[in-house]
């Protein structure tokens, strides 16, 4: 980690790893601010983007636990501004009927239909993106689902696995079954039970200290893939599209939560534990095991987030699920469970070998690999 900080592409690193629920390595490499040095320690809040998605379709199984919903359900059927949706068919040609409706296991699954605006293998991103649909944080959730709703398909519900704005659409459904702000719902099941204090849509005035440092070459929400890539890497101001104080409007599904190591490895170990935490229940041992199995068909596989592929994996109901480690390139084991962020961030629960793994930086698109590098030395250190 110190020779990644030490070529100027990366500020600061944490890495923490818990194995059979013990701390057993927690580091942190560089600094937390490069315009003042402030050096890189455990109070570090870092932006963590789609490391939101975990812990939003988690809030929401404990609905599924209550019997709200079904899987196999139509998302229309709580959510009817979805019921018209079209599907893109061809530039020139008429949208098409969806062949059958959008299911809320769909969403779970990226199965939807949904794409999202930074990519590029589909037409209907550059709708996403003209919208603006990922950079409007002074719109509410609500409003941000409404207008997705008005536009077309990328293609027919399940009959592709494509990385999208469908967690957000699960989110909004929070709101809707709950009758309850989403801050306030994740407070309340996520949040506190597990002590993530640090955990949020916003950050504290006498907190704001405390927030890492965004180096990269373009910001997700305004920029494709290649756009991205094409630009010099610098220092990256990402406040306006990822705000620290708007405590109103802005909440997500797909990113958006602010948070740290520490607590992520909480929510992390809560996973491990088949659902509980220092005698906090957050949902059943059976509904954690039945998050964290793959629910998809082998046609729709192997995945790949645009250009990125993602070989040995399927994916379960908002994490992804290591199949094969020998496909993925990588140690780890069958069964093994995670997600990252745009920023760099990542996390695995490994049940196997009982072990958590949490890397934090804020880096944003990189063609360097840390937290792969970090995966590798976390396995060759276990002996038993």
């Amino acid at each position: 980690m110190q020779a990644y900080v030490d070529s100027g592409n990366f500020y600061g690193i944490t890495t923490l790893l818990a194995r059979r629920g013990r701390t057993v390595h927690f580091e942190h490499t560089g600094v937390r601010d490069k315009a003042t040095e402030a050096p890189l320690d455990a109070s570090a809040v870092f932006r963590i983007y789609s490391m939101t998605k975990p812990i939003v379709c988690t809030a929401l199984m404990t609905l599924y636990e209550e019997a709200r919903f079904q899987l196999f359900e139509p998302i229309a059927k709580y959510l009817p501004e979805f019921a018209k949706v079209k599907v893109w068919n061809g530039e020139g040609r008429p949208l098409a009927d969806p062949v059958r409706p959008i299911l809320i296991r769909d969403l779970f699954t990226h199965t939807s239909g949904l794409t999202y605006g930074f990519l590029e293998d589909t037409p209907v991103s550059a709708i996403y993106q003209e919208a603006g649909l990922f950079s409007k944080p002074e719109s509410s959730l609500e409003s941000i689902i409404n207008e997705l709703a008005r536009l077309p398909l990328a293609f027919q519900p399940g009959t592709r696995w494509h990385y999208s704005m469908s967690i957000d659409v699960l989110a909004h459904l929070i709101q809707v079954l709950s009758g309850r702000p989403l801050q306030d719902f994740l407070e309340e099941r996520i949040f506190t039970p597990l002590g993530m204090g640090d955990t949020g849509f916003s950050v504290p005035e006498q907190n704001r200290t405390r927030i890492a440092g965004m180096v990269g070459r373009a910001d997700i929400a305004l920029h494709t893939f290649s756009e991205a890539m094409r630009a010099p890497l610098g220092p990256l101001d990402v406040s306006k599209t990822y705000p620290v104080d708007n405590t109103t409007t802005w909440a997500r599904g797909g990113s958006g939560l602010f948070s740290t190591a520490a607590d992520y490895l909480r929510f992390a170990q809560m996973l491990l534990n088949r659902g509980q935490l220092d005698g906090e229940r957050i949902i059943s041992p059976a509904i954690a095991s039945f998050m964290h199995t793959n629910h998809l068909p082998v046609s729709l596989l192997p995945l790949s987030i645009g250009i990125l592929p993602l070989p040995g994996y399927g994916f379960g109901l908002g994490s992804g699920v290591l199949m094969s480690p020998a496909e993925s390139s990588l140690p780890g084991s069958v069964g093994e469970f995670g997600w990252g962020g745009a920023a760099n961030t990542y996390y695995w629960v490994d049940p196997k070998t009982e072990l958590v793994g949490i890397f934090m930086t804020q880096h944003m698109f990189g063609v360097e690999f840390p937290r792969q590098d970090f995966r590798v030395l976390a396995y060759q250190a276990m002996v038993s």
